[in-house]
């Protein structure tokens, strides 16, 4: 087909004709958002300032945030997701290395597993190391079966380290996934030449590769923050009675003990946590392309 047969097919095709103005097409949209999204949202922060003698006040702000249990609860919190994004960065960025540098049979299947993993619910890989290190897990099992003592050593997942080491392995693949995909787009001639120069392959990563993934492991450590910030299914399910995080303090004044102004205090504080670093999360995705 010649290009003056093929230039009318690309046009663009004409709006259709409406009486309407555009921004009514943008009314049925917005009032979904307002009912799903931003009337629930208002009613948590209008709950967050009524006492529980009525009225409209800040008290519930000034308990809450002078409370030890919120100190505590918050200090969790932002430690756990550090650590969690630290180690999610670690393993991440040495798993993809891995994954897209060293051959070996099967990589491309374990590259697509790690597409299927993140739709993966929390509190299955929570159960998952349960039944491997939990009191009555497999490792217990195994150190009892053959020392015949009466219980086995693994007892780390209900202290906050377990928690950890749930978050890191629930959360590494939101790491991975933009590091494998920053990895395909690396030009290997690059590798070749450094290679051929001498260079060894810690400076390889070093000087080569690590620039490179700098955009994606910032744009993966964001997201990953986001997400343990806000993180319930993990702490609830490992049983970590010392480890109260927000989200958990919010369970706690909500349902064990009907603190319903306290509860939307302990929210509030949590989603503007979790929208400041949503900020951070997009910018940091902006200038990195993705």
């Amino acid at each position: 087909m010649s290009s003056t047969t093929a230039t009318p097919a690309l046009r663009k095709l004409p709006r259709p004709r409406s009486g309407a103005p555009g921004w009514v097409w943008a009314l049925p949209p917005v009032a979904l958002l307002a009912c799903v999204f931003l009337y629930p949202l208002v009613l948590v922060v209008q709950q967050s300032v009524t006492p529980a003698e009525g009225g409209t006040s800040l008290a519930p702000y000034a308990e809450v945030l002078a409370s030890a249990s919120f100190r505590r609860a918050l200090t969790t919190t932002v430690w756990l997701a550090l650590g969690a994004t630290a180690g999610c960065l670690v393993l991440g960025f040495f798993l993809a290395l891995v994954i897209a540098f060293v051959p070996f049979p099967g990589a491309k299947a374990v590259a697509k597993f790690v597409d299927v993993f993140l739709s993966f619910p929390s509190f299955l890989i929570t159960l998952a190391l349960l039944f491997v290190y939990g009191n009555a897990g497999m490792a217990n099992g195994i150190w009892t079966g053959v020392t015949g003592g009466a219980e086995g050593p693994f007892h780390f997942l209900t202290t906050p380290w377990g928690v950890l080491l749930a978050e890191i392995t629930y959360f590494t693949p939101f790491v991975l996934r933009p590091l494998l995909a920053a990895f395909s787009q690396l030009d290997t001639a690059q590798l070749e030449v450094a290679s051929s120069l001498g260079a060894r392959p810690a400076r390889i990563v070093r000087r080569v590769i690590l620039p490179e993934a700098l955009p994606a492991l910032a744009a993966g450590g964001s997201l990953v923050l986001v997400l343990c910030l806000n993180e319930f299914g993990i702490v609830l399910f490992t049983g970590a009675k010392d480890v109260t995080t927000l989200p958990m303090l919010v369970y706690s004044k909500a349902i064990l003990e009907s603190d319903y102004p306290a509860a939307c205090v302990v929210a509030v504080v949590n989603i503007a946590l979790s929208v400041g670093l949503y900020g951070l999360y997009r910018v940091v995705s902006r200038r990195a392309g993705a």
